[in-house]
């Protein structure tokens, strides 16, 4: 079974995959815990439309190659996939900058300013598709600045603590 996160717009998705499309190119998903029948293009790169089908309706869909974005009827729609099952890396600032590696709530917050760490520790928990991760210091240092509090919701990449 391969699992994964899908934003789309802003909206968070668990999406459930097993097995493979059959003789059709039908598969069964499982979205936040809903089955779904989807039949999809393996064609619809940003060269040509395609249809995809979910359910029993048809979508038209144009879809990035690197998987950023997806073009329909209503719009293009910005996407952002996450394997479940691959640990969150955190953005690489190099400099003591600890930024959200994903869209998230603050659970809870482990370090307080001017408090020591060591490089791998945990400093904060931040919740998203009501799953815990921890976020570890990148380096030893100081924390020289909080720009969180517990139960904020964060964007992608803000900056949540700083390490000097």
């Amino acid at each position: 079974m391969r699992r994964f996160f899908v934003t789309i717009n802003e909206n968070d998705f668990e999406v459930e995959i097993s097995g493979s499309p059959n003789i059709e190119g039908w598969i069964e998903v499982q979205v936040n815990g809903e089955p779904v029948r989807v039949r999809l293009p393996w064609s619809a790169t940003s060269a040509h439309s395609a249809w995809a089908m979910v359910g029993n309706r048809p979508h038209e869909i144009l879809i990035d190659h690197d998987l950023h974005w997806i073009q329909t009827t209503r719009g293009r729609h910005n996407v952002q996939i996450r394997d479940r099952d691959t640990p969150i890396s955190r953005p690489r600032s190099g400099d003591g900058r600890v930024k959200a590696p994903i869209p998230g709530l603050i659970a809870r917050i482990l370090v307080e300013a001017g408090q020591y760490v060591e490089v791998g520790q945990p400093i904060l928990v931040l919740e998203a598709m009501k799953m815990q991760n921890e976020i570890t210091a990148p380096r030893s240092g100081t924390i020289s600045m909080l720009n969180i509090q517990p139960g904020q919701s964060v964007k992608l990449h803000e900056l949540l603590i700083e390490i000097s």
